[in-house]
């Protein structure tokens, strides 16, 4: 569907392995990924223990409030999908600094090539455009 950033979501989950995500519901003071996403939708996203991590893309799917890891960018694991052992995580909306365009206005605005296209794409998706 499409891809979503949203402020201040996050859940727990006891997953464990090398698979999806299943949410337990939103941590305190926060939306849930339910709130926030419709089913099929893509974000960004980050998973912590407080001593393993993993940032991503990945795909949410309401029925089973699961979160599959679509796309891992980085981790703990030298970029692999983290494979988690028993316990609570914390999984969060985020934006993983890759994602980030950080040229100037006129990277987008020269005369187009693959390069300045792609960065106005991805910077017409983070922005609604």
């Amino acid at each position: 569907m499409a891809l979503v950033l949203k402020d201040r979501v996050k859940e727990t989950t006891e997953t464990t392995g090398t698979g999806s995500y299943v949410l337990a519901g939103a941590a305190t003071g926060f939306q849930s990924f339910t709130d926030a996403l419709a089913d099929g939708d893509t974000t960004y996203y980050a998973v912590e223990d407080g001593t393993y991590w993993e940032t991503g893309l990945g795909t949410w799917t309401e029925s089973t409030t699961t979160l599959a890891r679509t796309t891992v960018y980085e981790s703990s694991n030298s970029g692999n999908a983290v494979d988690w052992g028993s316990g609570s995580k914390n999984v969060f909306i985020t934006q993983p600094a890759g994602t980030v365009f950080s040229g100037s206005y006129n990277d987008l605005t020269d005369t187009p090539s693959s390069a300045t296209t792609g960065k106005a794409i991805a910077m017409a998706i983070v922005f609604g455009g």
